[in-house]
């Protein structure tokens, strides 16, 4: 089954007051001893349906609390979309995570404002993807932190398209530590739209 199907599931059990995987999850969450790496897809959908649940993860979603990896973020990706502000920064992400981000961000329901995607290996394919979401009506991003992701000009130059184009409510953009050259250059300097 698909994470929203699986989603749908607890909250059916939920209501029938079958908490026992839901409850297993939590216990591991309060005693510090949640592994992410040996979990099942039902415990992975159970972890996104208390993450759901919870106001405080939905502030601010760290990925690193519960591994640094692309699976993790791919699976947890439906709190990401559901998250205020999301620190994703060194944990091992690449060009693939773009491509689902950008799903995220482009999705009606995405309530994301920060994205904080440091330290990634995201290369300029990766941003160029990314900005497929930042271009959608539905993308509400204000801040984008691209801070050592291995970018050059090419990707610098697909940002800004999309910010030329005022295709993007982005106010704050990072692009330190990049390898960029005159565009990127260019592009750093140049004044974001005011919030």
């Amino acid at each position: 089954p698909s994470a929203e199907q699986s989603i749908n599931l607890f909250h059916c059990l939920n209501e029938l007051n079958d908490r026992s995987l839901v409850e297993q999850i939590q216990q591991s969450m309060r005693s510090g001893r949640l592994s992410t790496g040996g979990l099942s897809q039902a415990q992975w959908s159970a972890l996104v349906f208390i993450l759901l649940s919870s106001e405080k993860h939905l502030q601010v979603f760290d990925l690193k609390r519960f591994s640094a990896s692309e699976e993790a973020l791919l699976k947890l990706l439906p709190v990401v979309k559901a998250s205020q502000k999301a620190l994703l920064d060194s944990c091992n992400l690449s060009e693939r995570s773009c491509g689902a981000l950008a799903s995220a961000l482009g999705s009606s329901s995405s309530a994301l404002r920060e994205l904080d995607l440091s330290n990634n290996n995201l290369g300029d394919r990766g941003v160029k993807l990314l900005c497929a979401g930042l271009e959608s009506p539905h993308c509400s991003l204000e801040a984008l932190r691209l801070s050592g992701c291995l970018l050059t000009d090419e990707g610098s130059s697909s940002l800004a398209w999309v910010l030329d184009g005022k295709r993007s409510r982005l106010r704050k953009l990072d692009l330190s530590y990049n390898h960029l050259g005159d565009s990127g250059a260019k592009l750093r300097s140049a004044r974001l739209p005011a919030p």
